[in-house]
């Protein structure tokens, strides 16, 4: 089983909002005859970092999310917003300057659509080993001024999912992930630098 890539000509595309973070583009399409049209957020693409020390805990900040009134727990993550940074350059930087922590072993533990009927926002989670202090302290600003860091024990980050007290998608996807590949002697795991097909950067629409 596995998604396949469809490829239908586009004959109008518009950046119909300009936003601080994303846009909204509108684009007609031929599909089975007829022509489409369907408005969607156009999105950076953004990387996850689920951080796991030797005594399998999992490297967790609280933040607040201002369209969901919300102070989730979530993993380290941060938006591909910088042109020609590579994928995991990105979650290396954004583990840094989230958490101050490095490490030294990376491989990439699932990649998913946070919602593919209205956003092309397509994110990939690495799992980071081999964790450290980093030698620089980043500052903070804005919703990521009052951060709160916490190392939680896997198992109890998955009670916390399947419980329903924590409901960030990329720490959901993360944990379940890692818990299957744990369980599978991390056998799952594709190399830090593996190819990613759904990159947003490899259908970016032109103006």
């Amino acid at each position: 089983m596995q998604d396949e890539t469809a490829d239908f000509t586009v004959t109008d595309s518009e950046q119909v909002f300009a936003g601080k973070v994303w846009s909204i583009r509108r684009d007609d399409f031929d599909y089975n005859g007829a022509t489409i049209v369907r408005e969607f957020v156009d999105h950076t693409g953004a990387v996850v970092v689920l951080a796991l020390d030797e005594q399998d805990r999992v490297l967790l900040i609280k933040q607040y999310r201002h369209p969901v009134r919300m102070r989730e727990w979530e993993l380290p993550a941060g938006l591909l917003d910088i042109s020609g940074e590579d994928p995991l350059v990105g979650a290396q930087r954004e583990l840094a300057e989230e958490a101050d922590v490095v490490a030294t072993e990376w491989n990439v533990l699932s990649d998913f659509y946070t919602s593919p009927g209205g956003s092309s926002e397509a994110i990939r989670i690495y799992l980071a080993r081999g964790v450290s202090a980093s030698a620089e302290v980043f500052a903070r600003t804005e919703e990521e001024a009052d951060i709160e860091l916490r190392w939680v024990p896997l198992d109890e980050c998955v009670d916390a999912v399947l419980a329903r007290r924590v409901q960030n998608p990329s720490l959901v996807i993360g944990v379940l992930a890692a818990q299957v590949s744990r369980s599978r002697g991390w056998s799952t795991l594709a190399a830090g630098d593996a190819p990613w097909p759904g990159h947003p950067l490899n259908w970016k629409h032109s103006e």
